[in-house]
């Protein structure tokens, strides 16, 4: 209420409950008038009640929710279900215009704001994740690999003659097919085994690109995140080398907001080479519905540049979701997640190694990946062919979701590629083993209850491969739950 109804509400409530009521309201303005004039995450989480009251003040400033609108245009944000108006807080015309998905919309100067600040609270988060000098950055409402291949599509206008893309190789569909979709031929850079690690041949990238000639390589396509044994890229040397040749430098950056050594690569990289642009998933950063990515970068006209290339409006959801969701938790609170991960990645390595010892495997020794784990599977593999691709399922039917069982020698063919050894990262990786990761979000429990499921899976294998070589029938354990 503004200061005219609460002087009329006073005649007909008592002035002081009035009064009490009117700064109730005033705290909850008060963080927003925080909001707007900072942009910035607020370092406390809000309330559910504040923050829908600042979503119904955004709603009401948007033209289809006008008392006396009347339209007649092919886009009015009519809504026949008013579930799906309450689903999306009745903000409906989307972000952007048909030009550029960071314009203003005239008849929508909620959804608008609502774009603006988004960017902006996700532009600090990403600073408060370890990238400080980074520019710009826009929430787009596609996922990470559709994400790249618009910042590709963005480089071919700036290298008009350039077909390859040079991409150390990792082995998701995704980020190969980001490449392809945006019609550019993608030269794989197999990695070199260091120890357990699989980590940038750097010789490899510099031979190809003096074979390939600098003009005719759109960028280098490098990745953060990632599956162990394969470790986070060499950013630090791949900037310097696209620096070198100038050669633009594109990161895929899926889940690594939620890593201090995945951002400070990140970091390091742009301070002393050349980053043009970084995404992000918000799924896995943030914890909301699958569906958007965050593109970031060092210079704010090249990320304008990538945002203009974006074709007509955009939903707004992913906006909305990852807007409600760092009101809610804040600063403080996202960054006690980032916390707890790290704590939980170490719980997660001394568990898994526990029981890789205790089957007579090993946890792979991979220090420079912050977030995955791999464990050995050499004996699983002696028992039969069979008994590791079999662990894969028996752990899906028991409710055990994320884990990834690798085994040697498969081969796939991706739009013309055949990778061999295919994920693993590598033709020839030395065994077959199993993922896990401490992702953000994950408990101590999953942890506790993932271990123990795994450790009856194994043992349930190890039981049935002796029947076989004994020639006895196995009786075959049907378990679920825990």
């Amino acid at each position: 209420m503004n200061s005219e109804n609460l002087s009329l509400s006073e005649k007909i409530v008592s002035p002081s409950y009035i009064r009490q009521g009117s700064q109730a309201r005033r705290s909850h303005e008060q963080l927003i008038r925080h909001l707007l004039e900072q942009g910035k995450c607020p370092e406390e989480g809000w309330s559910e009640s504040t923050v829908e009251l600042f979503l119904n003040e955004l709603a009401v400033m948007d033209s289809n929710n006008f008392l006396g609108n009347c339209g007649v245009g092919e886009r009015e944000g009519r809504v026949a279900s008013s579930l799906v108006a309450r689903r999306h807080y009745r903000l409906i015309h989307g972000i952007g215009r048909s030009g550029d998905i960071a314009a203003i919309q005239p008849k929508a100067a909620g959804s608008s704001l609502l774009n603006k600040l988004t960017n902006s609270v996700a532009l600090d988060i990403l600073r408060l994740a370890g990238v400080r000098s980074v520019a710009s950055c826009f929430v787009v409402p596609m996922a990470t690999g559709m994400s790249l291949t618009l910042c590709f599509l963005t480089l071919r206008h700036r290298r008009p003659k350039a077909r390859y893309i040079i991409w150390p190789r990792i082995d998701q569909k995704s980020c190969f097919k980001s490449m392809i979709t945006a019609g550019f031929e993608p030269v794989v850079v197999e990695n070199v085994l260091e120890g357990d690690e699989l980590r940038t041949d750097l010789e490899a990238v510099e031979r190809k690109i003096e074979e390939l000639g600098a003009e005719n390589i759109l960028c280098v396509h490098s990745t953060t995140s990632c599956f162990a044994p394969r470790v986070p890229d060499r950013l630090e040397e791949l900037a310097a080398v696209c620096t070198k040749h100038n050669i633009p430098h594109i990161v895929n950056n899926a889940y690594g907001v939620q890593s201090s050594k995945c951002m400070h690569l990140i970091q390091q990289g742009a301070r002393v080479g050349r980053i043009d642009a970084f995404v992000q998933s918000l799924d896995k950063n943030f914890m909301v519905p699958v569906g958007g990515a965050i593109i970031a970068g060092f210079d704010e006209s090249f990320v304008q540049e990538i945002s203009k290339m974006y074709p007509g409006r955009a939903s707004a959801s992913p906006s909305l979701d990852v807007l409600i969701t760092l009101l809610t938790l804040g600063a403080n609170g996202y960054k006690k997640y980032l916390s707890e991960r790290k704590e939980i990645y170490s719980f997660l390595a001394q568990e898994l190694k526990s029981l890789a010892s205790a089957h007579g495997e090993r946890l792979l020794h991979t220090p420079h990946n912050p977030i995955s784990l791999a464990m050995s599977l050499d004996g699983l593999q002696a028992e039969s062919d069979k008994a590791v691709t079999q662990l894969g399922s028996m752990l899906f039917t028991r409710q055990v979701s994320g884990a990834r069982v690798i085994p040697l020698g498969k081969e796939q063919t991706i739009n013309g590629h055949t990778f061999r050894g295919f994920m693993s990262h590598s033709e020839s990786y030395p065994c077959p083993y199993l993922n896990a990761a401490s992702a953000v979000g994950i408990t101590r429990e999953d942890v506790t209850l993932c271990m123990k499921r795994l450790d009856k899976c194994l043992k349930t294998l190890k039981k049935e491969g002796n029947a076989v070589k004994n020639g006895s029938p196995s009786n075959q354990e049907v378990t679920t739950g825990e």
